[in-house]
């Protein structure tokens, strides 16, 4: 019988590695199938993209030649369970095999066979002598990362702890610890629809760092405030917690209806608009804006270990450009006097500071520092020139957090 764990873990990769898709994206895609399954591919898959510098540096002493794509992806799939997942020699060697024949690479099934036996023999010590971080980072982002490369990589190496927000006045679940900045933490492998009151709509998924900016947005009940990119919903659902008139703006009409049903199963009301924000005019100007603005994510590697093997430093400029475009449209929609906090779940230079000081430059809006006080959960995150910026380096003996940045401006 077909394994469908290393199956499905086999077409994630290859619509990953070979056709550059998202690795969310790819899982939807799948045929339909038992949800664990699903769920037991995506963590192999993951952990291959997560580590497969490592996993590709213990393979190449036992390869004579390059193999072709999909049987190297066998045998990452293969390696990663010998070693990062303890799964038994036989099963991990035995489902490969039969994976290669599957999928009409019955010609390499004795090299798949005799390599992996091979890794097996050497078994984790395999693992010792070679630097992990460095390997499964590609260089371009290890370089601009520069001295917190490291720190980073590091964090990247174990999958990622499950954070929730809760709706206000809700008690932290049985099985979460309340983190300082407010935010829920469970451990890396938590099912979310496990969590008691995630059916009642009482929480929503968010990392720790996700949902600082709207906090630091500062609402007051009552104001109105646009919330831009606003799919799917994390943000917009703590603003309307917080008593804001919202408007939700996404362009995207398919996640427009994530946005729609995740607010109707929170129990929470707001106007949801289907428009570009560059182009679309308010009927009213707004007390605050967040701008959530499409960006690399490459703070959220850790998560998605898929964004650091499809993105390319050329994708940096491109949403540079985006953001730019959003940064003049947020600025347009603010009374005078408004605040608008800029966002951006990246760790690259280029999409932080340089956009404030451009939107700075084109005038109308001043940079108002981020205070100590504002971020007293997490003074580590408050940079000098008064920036929200958190990496997976921080909290390590938490489990870490998504990379952001944020910026405060106000319009003259």
């Amino acid at each position: 019988m077909p394994d469908a764990t290393r199956e499905s873990a086999f077409d994630l990769l290859t619509a990953v590695l070979e056709r550059h898709r998202p690795l969310e994206e790819a899982l939807t895609a799948l045929p339909a199938q038992d949800s664990r399954d699903r769920a037991a591919g995506h963590r192999l898959a993951a952990a291959v993209l997560r580590r497969m510098g490592t996993l590709d540096a213990v393979l190449e002493p036992f390869l004579r030649k390059e193999p072709p794509e999909p049987v190297r992806n066998v045998l990452r799939i293969g390696a990663a369970g010998l070693l990062l997942l303890d799964t038994p020699v036989h099963a991990a060697v035995g489902t490969a095999v039969d994976l290669a024949k599957r999928r009409g690479l019955a010609p390499f099934a004795g090299l798949i066979n005799a390599v992996l036996r091979k890794v097996a023999v050497a078994g984790p010590d395999a693992l010792e002598d070679l630097d992990a971080p460095r390997l499964d980072t590609p260089a371009w982002l290890w370089t601009a990362w520069g001295a917190s490369a490291r720190a980073i990589a590091t964090a990247h190496q174990i999958e990622a702890p499950l954070d929730v927000t809760l709706k206000p006045g809700m008690p932290v679940p049985e099985g979460g610890v309340l983190l300082p900045t407010g935010s829920v933490r469970f451990p890396a492998g938590t099912r979310v629809a496990d969590i008691p009151g995630f059916e009642a709509g009482d929480l929503w998924v968010q990392d720790a760092a996700a949902a600082l900016p709207a906090g630091l947005l500062g609402v007051q009940p009552g104001e109105r405030v646009a919330d831009l990119c606003a799919a799917p919903g994390g943000k917009t659902a703590q603003l309307v917690a917080a008593g804001a008139v919202v408007t939700a703006v996404e362009r995207d009409a398919t996640r427009i209806e994530r946005l729609t049903e995740n607010l109707r199963r929170w129990g929470l009301s707001a106007e949801v608009v289907n428009a570009d924000a560059v182009e679309w005019s308010p009927p009213g100007l707004f007390d605050a804006v967040l701008l959530d603005a499409p960006c690399s994510a490459t703070g959220t590697i850790r998560r998605h270990p898929d964004v650091g093997r499809i993105k390319r430093p050329r994708d940096v400029q491109t949403v540079v450009q985006a953001q730019d475009k959003l940064l003049e449209a947020a600025a347009r929609m603010l009374r005078p006097g408004g605040r608008l906090v800029y966002a951006v779940c990246s760790l690259q230079y280029e999409e932080g500071a340089p956009r404030v000081a451009a939107a700075v430059a084109r005038g109308g809006l001043r940079h108002d520092p981020f205070r100590t006080e504002e971020l007293a959960g997490l003074p580590e995150g408050l940079t000098k020139e008064g920036f929200l910026r958190t990496n997976p380096g921080l909290w390590r003996d938490r489990g870490g957090m998504d990379g952001f940045f944020a910026a405060r401006l106000v319009k003259d």
